[in-house]
């Protein structure tokens, strides 16, 4: 379970750097290990205490928390939220699209990303899309969810694709989209394995070639 850094500081999600600051050194006044006699009570909350500070007042830690923040808050509010249906699905789609749009690919937690897709579109919530047999509107979801995952690297695509492809179901535009993704991601995949060979390679070529010219 996710612990909430914000709530142990006793701060805001939208406190400031100078105002974490502040409050840790507050609560650290209040449970540091020597100003009570290491009672192990005092000892397990300074320990969050500390955790909680030094991941929010880290550029990189913090943002891969408040991703794997987000992602837990749009579980728990698609668990609570109406029946599923293919809307509230698109809904939720679109909403993870736009999401990460703003984040920054190099840093991101990736994993995170896919574990989330993956709750978004359980065997459940496939099951029950499947049902309404709206093509249209499936076929928008499988579209949607592909361009969040753009990100993805490939191990991690692939294993949401495979789900995609369960609700596609028999729709071969749909299916062929997904196949077109997963086939642009190999590419990018092994351009990126290789790319260093192949421009050495290049390089040599060129030496060579000036070299028989020259002569």
């Amino acid at each position: 379970m996710l612990k909430d850094y914000y709530k142990i500081l006793k701060i805001p999600p939208n406190a400031t750097l100078p105002e974490i600051k502040k409050a840790y050194h507050n609560l650290a006044m209040l449970y540091h290990p020597d100003k009570n006699f290491n009672d192990p009570s005092a000892t397990a909350q300074f320990s969050d205490i500390k955790e909680a500070y030094e991941v929010l007042t880290n550029p990189s830690k913090k943002e891969t928390y408040l991703q794997e923040r987000w992602y837990n808050q749009s579980i728990g509010k698609k668990r609570t939220a109406e029946p599923i249906t293919p809307f509230s699905v698109l809904s939720l789609s679109l909403e993870v699209e736009k999401y990460v749009s703003t984040l920054d690919t190099h840093r991101m937690n990736k994993e995170g990303l896919a574990n989330y897709i993956g709750e978004l579109i359980s065997s459940e919530t496939i099951r029950q899309v499947k049902q309404f047999n709206q093509k249209d509107i499936t076929r928008q979801i499988v579209i949607t969810i592909l361009s969040a995952m753009r990100p993805l690297p490939l191990k991690l695509a692939m294993s949401v694709s495979r789900k995609l492809e369960d609700l596609a179901d028999n729709d071969e535009e749909t299916l062929q989209r997904i196949s077109s993704f997963l086939s642009k991601l190999k590419r990018s995949f092994l351009w990126n394995r290789y790319k260093i060979m192949v421009m050495i390679l290049f390089t040599i070529l060129i030496c060579l070639l000036i070299f028989f010219i020259s002569k």
